[in-house]
């Protein structure tokens, strides 16, 4: 049995439960996580003595997959909100590096490169966002554009733009520490994300100095687009190991690879390639691969259902390869696309070949998520089909009927979410699911997470 540490971002569904759902389809897994209540929330840090104290005690671990960004500053949101100094951080990050190395386990890591929302909403930023937000946005677009040229005019209020400028510099002389780190060998695989990407800006200036530092010094690193999904691209890095998995991806609209999706700055191949290699495996062609990846891509421009952004659905036929398969749903960020869901469950899907489905919020999360759970059935030492039903069963009702199509509607006749309500719309989309998967899961069990319409979690016993 595989031992693997597993330390999120934060206590989210799909940070937190996604990675047990999936290690489940394998019972040669043995996934350990800490206490969920140890974990940070919309509004709450986590624990990060709690966490280390937790660790301590994990006595066997082959490999330690870990959010960097949870214990420097108590989780992803927190990396923006936090006000402890670079020496308090590095003081805690370094009693930690010592666990790890006592650990004698693999270590895959990652941090996140602060994010720039070009919006005034700050949900999920410090408080002077909501009227700020879109401003330091531009700023350090023009910033960047310019450089070296510095003087930029704003009217930004002095003491924010400085406060936010030396948040920014703590985060990003954290990631030069871990880079040294790296070069030391503490990490097996270190991964820098990115997301809410333009052509420029100070994340994405970081993000390029990075890079050239991983460049010059031969660094097992990587600078990858998206956030959530990355801790489970790790994942499917340390079951994948020496592996050699071709994968094939075939596009759905193979003529539009090139388009960028919403939230991103490469391509949709790109995209796609990325994932695939953070993953461990590689690119292939339909004929040589192991996998097939269908991706049900868009044309001109990503669709946005949180946003009312609608584009034409998929309208072709659905050849299921007689190998094994997944199936990758990009055509909108947040949510599946209706017409290629129906499509792909009106087809005698082969359970044996199936290798799961994802479909939620941008497409690196949605790629890295479905590649997780793709490799870990593929791979699998002792497959739980069960498990497997059970996971699928979980991300069509999340992706698919909660975000495409239940959320909306709630969100016509409601002001705040309401459980009941949620359940009576979500269970239409049940029935038809036990259906096609020719399972009987009945007690199915809704709740709001984070208070929000944003996500849901759905629970299944």
């Amino acid at each position: 049995m595989t031992t693997i540490v597993f330390i999120p971002i934060d206590n989210r569904p799909v940070c937190y439960t996604l990675a047990q759902q999936i290690a489940a389809v394998d019972k040669n897994l043995r996934l350990l996580l800490p206490p969920r209540e140890l974990l940070g929330d919309l509004t709450k840090t986590a624990d990060t003595d709690g966490i280390i104290r937790w660790l301590k005690t994990v006595t066997q671990a082959d490999k330690v997959i870990v959010s960097l960004d949870t214990i420097a500053y108590g989780g992803l949101i927190p990396s923006r909100r936090s006000t402890d100094g670079f020496e308090a951080i590095k003081k805690r990050m370094e009693e930690f590096r010592q666990i790890l190395s006592n650990k004698n386990a693999k270590i895959y890591a990652f941090s996140s490169i602060m994010r720039i929302s070009n919006n005034n909403i700050n949900e999920e930023e410090k408080d002077y966002w909501s009227s700020y937000g879109k401003k330091i946005f531009q700023y350090s677009y023009e910033v960047h554009k310019n450089a070296p040229e510095s003087n930029i005019e704003t009217d930004i209020p002095q003491e924010i733009l400085q406060d936010y400028l030396k948040t920014r510099k703590r985060n990003f002389d954290l990631n030069l520490m871990y880079l040294d780190w790296a070069k030391d060998g503490v990490f097996d695989t270190l991964v820098f994300s990115k997301d809410d990407c333009a052509q420029y800006g100070l994340n994405v200036a970081e993000a390029q100095a990075l890079e050239q530092n991983i460049k010059e010094n031969n660094i097992n690193a990587f600078v990858k687009t998206g956030a959530d999904e990355i801790p489970l691209s790790l994942f499917a890095r340390a079951v994948a190991e020496n592996k050699s998995i071709k994968i094939a991806p075939v596009f759905m609209q193979p003529e539009f690879t090139g388009r960028i999706s919403k939230y991103e700055d490469v391509s949709v191949f790109e995209s796609v390639k990325g994932q695939i290699e953070l993953a461990g495996c590689k690119l292939s062609d339909s004929d040589n691969a192991d996998i097939i990846m269908l991706v049900n891509n868009f044309k001109e421009e990503q669709g946005e259902l949180v946003m009312g952004v609608d584009v034409p659905l998929f309208n072709k036929d659905i050849n299921l390869p007689q190998k094994p398969f997944l199936a990758v749903d990009i055509l909108n960020a947040n949510g599946a696309d209706n017409n290629f869901v129906n499509r792909l469950l009106e087809k005698n899907i082969n359970t044996d070949l199936f290798l799961g489905y994802a479909g939620w919020n941008t497409t690196g999360n949605t790629l890295g998520s479905a590649l997780c759970c793709a490799l870990t059935k593929y791979l699998a030492a002792k497959p739980d089909t069960d498990a497997f039903k059970k996971l699928q069963m979980i991300r069509f009702l999340d992706d698919w009927a909660y975000q495409a199509n239940v959320r909306k509607k709630l969100k016509s006749y409601l002001e705040k979410p309401e459980i009941s309500a949620l359940k009576q719309e979500m269970e239409p989309f049940e029935q038809k699911l036990n259906q096609v998967f020719e399972t009987n899961f009945q007690n199915i069990k809704y709740s709001y997470p984070w208070h929000r319409f944003f996500e849901i979690e759905v629970e299944i016993n």
